[in-house]
C-alpha cells in the first residue's frame, strides 16, 4: 500500500493531472465535539511561510489553504483554493481559477493579488522561509532570491479570480508544490499589521482558526464556520496542550482525559502498549517516508574535510540504535527511504567499521581524534540516541558533548552556519512533503536549503548536483520517468560520496487515539498533513 500511494502520486505528478477524485464522506461523521491533544513543547511558529517541522505541520494546515490540496490520508492531488486549472505548451504555463466567495478569518474575501502576495513574500529572503527553494523553478525566482527583485515575475494577476504562473522550465513536482504549506495563501493587510508576530496571530482562510494561544501552556483552534468547503471540518475546537511530557500524556490517554498524544507512544513503553490488548487496539500504524539521519556541518570544521564525514559514517552502529526504538525501522544506507521512487537498491552505504573509521580520522590529520557537540532535541527517545551515537564516536577518538534541547531550540541552531556542528534529526527528521525524490535533496541537501533559517542542517551545497537536480526535475514526460529516477538515483549516490549525513534508519509511525476518536486511520498516520489531519477527524460520542 505504501509504495502504490506513492508510485500513484508520482506520475500524477509527470503526467500533471487535470483533477484527482475527492474526497468521500464518512457517513458517520457528526459536527461537533472537542478534542484534545497534547504536545512536549510549545509551537514555535504557525506562519504557513515559516513553520516547518513535525509539530506544526498540521496545525498549519488547518488554519490555511493553498491553491492545490491532497485527497485526506492521501498522497493524491486535488484542487483546493483553485476550483480549476489549466497547463499550457510545455507544462510551464499553470492558469489557476479561484473559487469565489472564499474568506480569510478577517471576514475579506481572498483573490487573486493575495495569491501574488504570498508567493512573493515566501520567496522573499526578509521573510527567511525555510521552503522558499520550492519555488525555485518559478520565473524570476533567482533575481528573488539574491535580493535585487521585490516580486516574481512569473506570477500574474489575470483578474481577482484568475492567476497565471510562468515557470523558467518545466518542473515535474510543481503542482505538489502548490499544495505545500509554504505555498499557503495569507492576507497581506494582517501580515503587515503582525509584523514578525504574525506567526502568533495567523490568519488564514482554512478550516480551523485560532481562537487562543497561551504561551507554554495551550492553543486553541475554533471551527472556521465560515469555511468554503461546505459541511468541514467535524470538530469545533481542538486544544493543544503544551509542556505535557510524553509518559504522563500516555497515562491520560489510558484514563480517557486526553485523545491523541501528539508526541506519539514514549518508546520506552511502547512494548508495553502493544502486549495489552485493549491499548494495541487504538494504536494507529502507519508507513511513511521517513528517513532519521545525523548532520555534518561542512561549514563548521573538521567536517569540512570529506575524509571525516566518511570516518563519522563507518564509526556509528545503526543497527544498536534501532534496537533503542524497539525495531520499529530498518538502517538507512542513503537519504532517500526504500519506497521512494529513485531509492537505489543496490547500494549498501558505509558499513559499520571502527577500525576503518580511525584509520580514516588518523589518514585525515586526527590519529587522536577531536572534539565537538551533537545537538538532538529532549524529547524520549532521542537523547538516549544521541548517547549511543557519542558512545560510538568515543570509540574511534571523537569526543561529542551532546546539547539536549528544545526541538524549537535544536531548529534554531541548525538553521546557523557556525552553532551546530553535528545534530541528530530525530523528532525533526525529514518526511517527504511529497513521495518525490526531489523533496529529499532541495530543501535539505541543497544550496536553496543551506541559508540562515533553512533546514539544511549540514550547510552542504553542491552547485554542479544542484544543476543535475534541475535537469531531473525538467523532465514532466510520464515515458521518461525511469530516466528521471535514474538522475536521480545517481545526485543521491553523489550526495553519499561527499558524506554530509550519516542515514541511520527508516521509521515507520505509530499513534494512538482515544476510544472516541472517529475517522479513518489514515487520518492519524496523514502522509501529507503530519501528524494527523485535523479536518476530518471526529468524535463519535456527539449527541
Amino acid at each position: 500500500m505504501r509504495h502504490w500511494l506513492t508510485s500513484t502520486a508520482l506520475v500524477m505528478a509527470l503526467a500533471l493531472p487535470a483533477y484527482a477524485q475527492d474526497y468521500v464522506p464518512d457517513p458517520n461523521a457528526r459536527q461537533g465535539g472537542d478534542i484534545v491533544i497534547t504536545y512536549k513543547d510549545d509551537v514555535a511558529t504557525l506562519d504557513p511561510a515559516i513553520g516547518y517541522d513535525w509539530q506544526n505541520w498540521s496545525m498549519i494546515k488547518s488554519l490555511f489553504d493553498g491553491l492545490m490540496d491532497y485527497v485526506p490520508g492521501t498522497t493524491t492531488l486535488r484542487p483546493g483554493l483553485a476550483s480549476s486549472y489549466e497547463i499550457a505548451g510545455d507544462g510551464t504555463v499553470f492558469t489557476f481559477h479561484l473559487r469565489p466567495g472564499v474568506k480569510f478569518h478577517n471576514g475579506r474575501e481572498m483573490t487573486a493579488d493575495d495569491v501574488k502576495y504570498s508567493l512573493d513574500r515566501v520567496t522573499n529572503p526578509a521573510t527567511q522561509s525555510p521552503g522558499a527553494g520550492f519555488f525555485g523553478s518559478i520565473m524570476g525566482y533567482d533575481v528573488m532570491a539574491d535580493g535585487s527583485a521585490a516580486a516574481l515575475a512569473g506570477v500574474e494577476v489575470v483578474d481577482p479570480l484568475t492567476v497565471r504562473i510562468t515557470l523558467s522550465r518545466p518542473d515535474a513536482t510543481f503542482l505538489h508544490v502548490m499544495a505545500l504549506n509554504f505555498a499557503s495563501v495569507v492576507p497581506k493587510e494582517a501580515v503587515e499589521a503582525a509584523g514578525a508576530d504574525f506567526g502568533k496571530v495567523p490568519v488564514g482562510t482554512g478550516a480551523f482558526k485560532l481562537a487562543e494561544w497561551t504561551i507554554g501552556q495551550k492553543l486553541v483552534f475554533a471551527r472556521n464556520t465560515d469555511y468554503w468547503r461546505a459541511g468541514e471540518p467535524y470538530l469545533d475546537q481542538i486544544t493543544f496542550e503544551v509542556g505535557q511530557e510524553p509518559i504522563v500524556a500516555l497515562l491520560r490517554l489510558q484514563n480517557g482525559e486526553i485523545d491523541v498524544p501528539g508526541d506519539g507512544i514514549p518508546p520506552a513503553k511502547f512494548t508495553e502498549v502493544m502486549a495489552d490488548p485493549a491499548q494495541a487496539e487504538r494504536v494507529v500504524e502507519g508507513g511513511q517516508l521517513h528517513t532519521g539521519y545525523i548532520t555534518l556541518n561542512v561549514k563548521m570544521a573538521p567536517f569540512d574535510n570529506v575524509a571525516v564525514r566518511q570516518a563519522v559514517n563507518m564509526a556509528i552502529n545503526k543497527d544498536r540504535i534501532v534496537q533503542i526504538i524497539n525495531g520499529r525501522a530498518v538502517p538507512a544506507t542513503q537519504p532517500l527511504p526504500p519506497s521512494m521512487p529513485g531509492y537505489t537498491q543496490n547500494y549498501t552505504g558505509y558499513a559499520f567499521d571502527p577500525t576503518a573509521a580511525k584509520k580514516a580520522l588518523a589518514d585525515a590529520g586526527f590519529p587522536n581524534g577531536f572534539e565537538t557537540e551533537l545537538f538532538v532535541m529532549n524529547t524520549d527517545p532521542n537523547p538516549r540516541i544521541a548517547q549511543a551515537i557519542q558512545q560510538d564516536l568515543s570509540n574511534v577518538g571523537i569526543k561529542a558533548s551532546i546539547k539536549s534541547l528544545a526541538q524549537a531550540n535544536v531548529i534554531a541552531a541548525g538553521g546557523e552556519p557556525d552553532q551546530a556542528p553535528m545534530i541528530w534529526s530525530g523528532g525533526m527528521a525529514w518526511i517527504a512533503d511529497f513521495p518525490d525524490p526531489s523533496n529529499f535533496y532541495g530543501p535539505i541537501l541543497g544550496c536553496a536549503g543551506a541559508v540562515q533559517g533553512g533546514w539544511n542542517w549540514s550547510w552542504y551545497c553542491n552547485p554542479a548536483l544542484d544543476e543535475e537536480a534541475a535537469k531531473a526535475d525538467s523532465i514532466n514526460d510520464p515515458a521518461k520517468v525511469d530516466e528521471r529516477m535514474a538522475m536521480w538515483s545517481d545526485i543521491y549516490m553523489k550526495v553519499m560520496a561527499d558524506a554530509p549525513w550519516v542515514p541511520v534508519f527508516n521509521e515507520q509511525r505509530f499513534t494512538m487515539k482515544s476510544a472516541r476518536m472517529g475517522g479513518a486511520d489514515a487520518l492519524y498516520v496523514d502522509p501529507v498533513s503530519i501528524p494527523v489531519n485535523y479536518d476530518y477527524v471526529y468524535v463519535t460520542d456527539v449527541q
